[in-house]
């Protein structure tokens, strides 16, 4: 499983990076209009959705749970065309769909924190990303009646504090030296 996420960093840092942008996006123009907010979190659904899926095929070989990575990505995908089909929606079905969306993603970030937590070091950073998208998920729940506004500001930090933990996770699969050489490292510690 490591070595299909090493050599797939890449992925997690332009994951990362769209998070970021999507954050940005919303902080620079906190007047946006709801469609716009839709169309924004929609392609962001859509682009995460597909990174995550080829994400999940590509490891399909070395990894016995590349379905979960799969699933996370058939999810990401099929909000983020909702959104973008249904730009029309009520405000409060789009804040169940994101809260959902974070839940669930969250759980299967977490799921694979915890099976990466015997291969590398630094599976915490996923680990907290999923616990934001969870906590991020659960605030919209419970306090749907927050309005719009600060659906906005909820969904620019929690979009640029997950991609940052992507970021931070890819550029150290990245820098991870060979697996062999790691489980020797480990072996000598």
């Amino acid at each position: 499983m490591i070595d299909v996420m090493k050599s797939n960093w890449w992925m997690l840092v332009i994951r990362g990076l769209a998070a970021v942008l999507l954050g940005l996006a919303v902080l620079l123009t906190p007047g946006i209009a709801l469609t716009l907010l839709i169309l924004f979190w929609g392609a962001y659904g859509l682009v995460d959705g597909v990174f995550s899926l080829l994400h999940g095929f590509r490891g399909r070989q070395e990894n016995r749970h590349w379905w979960v990575a799969v699933l996370e990505g058939v999810v990401g995908i099929i909000a983020g065309l909702a959104a973008l089909i249904l730009p029309g929606m009520t405000a409060l079905v789009l804040l169940y769909l994101i809260a959902g969306w974070a839940v669930f993603t969250g759980i299967l970030e977490i799921i694979a924190a915890i099976q990466l937590r015997r291969e590398i070091k630094g599976e915490f950073w996923l680990g907290l990303g999923g616990a934001l998208s969870i906590l991020f998920g659960i605030v919209l729940i419970v306090a749907p009646g927050a309005g719009i506004l600060t659906l906005l500001w909820l969904l620019a930090f929690y979009a640029m504090m997950f991609g940052v933990t992507l970021i931070i996770l890819g550029f150290r699969l990245r820098n991870m030296p060979e697996q062999d050489g790691q489980r020797q490292v480990r072996q000598m510690a």
